[in-house]
């Protein structure tokens, strides 16, 4: 009942804010270039052709209509059960720590799921990918022009500004996911107009388009790999090869904060709020912060930062391509200081462009950040990691119908997304709800308000540990203390 109550119903009462109801899936294989195994059948990575058949229109309602709250029928652990991870420093979250119930047995091949995901879902529509990528743009694009026609660019009128930045902010993140779409061949079969709508828009977020596509295929490689991952690595407490043992040391301060009472605890969420949302993106590109620890200290603008040969994140061709990058980026950056110069002023190009990046940049990381994070979602060593508890280590959450749209649900079908990439997003429901049924033990769906599930990652979420003496998880996998 209690689990009925916080599924359900729950879903139901979040569905009644515009911002806040539904979920959808998204697809992650191998790094772009390599082909996948479907059915038994090596699959060329470029997807199956264009749907024919579908329809804007159509695509547009599927685009606001919701996914079926998986049923939340059981409980995964008992009352006496749920003491005993409490006294192992475990905290369940909205799964009711079903990821911690997960056996070996369970895990799937690649190519099994693939099988059970219809065929149409990796069919590809240009008309329908540019028409969304129009939609984007123009919500993007549009929003400026009134703010720089009827906004006044005066102190006292600084609320609208802030209006206007956080709208368009939030509309510019429907570019970024289409872009992000692009770099995973999910736009387009042909590659050049793929690419070129990928280049311009990512290029446009100050985003280096090859060098992002490079690093977050090698993400959806190795999700939640504590070595090899990319991005949201969590820091490690205890004796591991693999890791300096960062993690204490971080649950040091958090607990000293916690010490302090509700004060304290407030103080170590914002600020972990803060430096995730804010300075999050831009510590990635420039330094790899919470980047794989095998790679070192990575720069996305400088191909030679970092470790090489083996373990590089960009090793070979993709140096070049990293450069390349970095035009797009010079000459979106040449622009607005030639934009600053002509009229004189910084403030243009700071209040209609640089503010509603930062609120971009912060959808971008709580996105990435809640995907793969949580009290009782874990990560795996190298010894024991295989892709299907990568893909599946991945939940949907509840944006609800609004935020779906204007971001290509790269939220609420995300497992989808981790599954296979290649699946363009007005597919992906269709891909979540095969999976939800194919897979019922695996999929992971948790359906808490995303603000209450960001500051509970916020605060709970410091640093992981190795259960080899829990009574009640697998022992490969490490679980954050609380």
């Amino acid at each position: 009942e209690r689990l009925r109550r916080g599924g359900r119903f729950r879903v139901f009462a979040l569905s009644m804010s515009p911002l806040l109801s539904a979920p959808r899936p998204a697809g992650a294989s191998a790094v772009r270039g390599v082909s996948a195994v479907r059915g038994g059948v090596q699959r060329p990575a470029l997807g199956l052709g264009l749907n024919k058949r579908s329809s804007l229109g159509g695509s547009f309602r599927r685009s606001v209509a919701t996914t079926s709250p998986p049923s939340a029928s059981e409980a995964f652990f008992t009352p006496e059960e749920e003491n005993v991870l409490k006294q192992e420093h475990i905290e369940l979250s909205g799964l009711q720590g079903k990821a911690l119930r997960i056996q070996d047995q369970d895990w799937p091949k690649m190519h099994e799921v693939y099988a059970n995901i219809p065929k149409e879902c990796w069919e590809k529509d240009d008309v329908k990918s540019m028409a969304y990528a129009v939609i984007s743009t123009a919500l993007t694009v549009g929003t400026g022009l009134l703010a720089y026609l009827y906004i006044p660019l005066q102190a006292s009128y600084w609320p609208a500004w802030l209006a206007y930045a956080i709208a368009n902010g939030t509309f510019a993140t429907g570019c970024w996911v289409i872009a992000h779409e692009c770099g995973h061949n999910a736009f387009s079969n042909n590659k050049t107009l793929q690419d070129t709508v990928g280049y311009v828009l990512h290029s446009a977020l100050l985003v280096p388009y090859f060098s992002w596509q490079r690093s977050h295929a090698v993400h959806h490689a190795r999700t939640n790999h504590l070595s090899l991952g990319e991005t949201h690595v969590p820091y490690v407490r205890g004796d591991n090869p693999e890791h300096i043992n960062k993690g204490g040391a971080k649950l040091k301060v958090r607990d000293f904060m916690m010490s302090i009472g509700p004060i304290g605890n407030i103080f170590y969420g914002v600020a972990r709020c803060v430096t995730h949302l804010v300075f999050g993106w831009p510590a990635y590109l420039l330094w790899g912060a919470t980047g794989g620890p095998v790679r070192g200290t990575t720069n996305h603008f400088n191909p030679w930062a970092g470790v090489q040969e083996k373990d590089a994140l960009f090793p070979g061709k993709w140096k070049k391509m990293v450069l390349f990058s970095d035009i797009g980026c010079v000459a979106t950056f040449a622009a607005l200081v030639a934009w600053g110069l002509s009229v004189g002023s910084v403030w243009p190009p700071l209040a209609l462009y640089a503010a509603p990046l930062v609120f971009t940049n912060c959808w971008l990381v709580l996105y990435t950040w809640l995907q793969h994070t949580d009290v009782d979602i874990p990560h795996y060593a190298k010894d024991t990691w295989v892709w299907a508890k990568g893909a599946f280590s991945t939940v949907d959450r509840p944006y609800g119908a609004i935020l779906d749209f204007l971001h290509h649900r790269i939220g609420s079908t995300h497992v989808a997304h981790h599954v296979s990439h290649e699946i363009p997003h007005y597919n992906a429901v269709k891909a979540t709800e095969a999976l939800k049924e194919t897979y019922p033990k695996l999929y992971l769906y948790d359906p808490t308000n995303i603000w209450v599930a960001l500051w509970r990652v916020c605060t709970k979420c410091t640093a992981v540990e190795r259960r080899t003496d829990s009574k009640m998880v697998e022992k490969d996998m490490y679980v954050f203390v609380n």
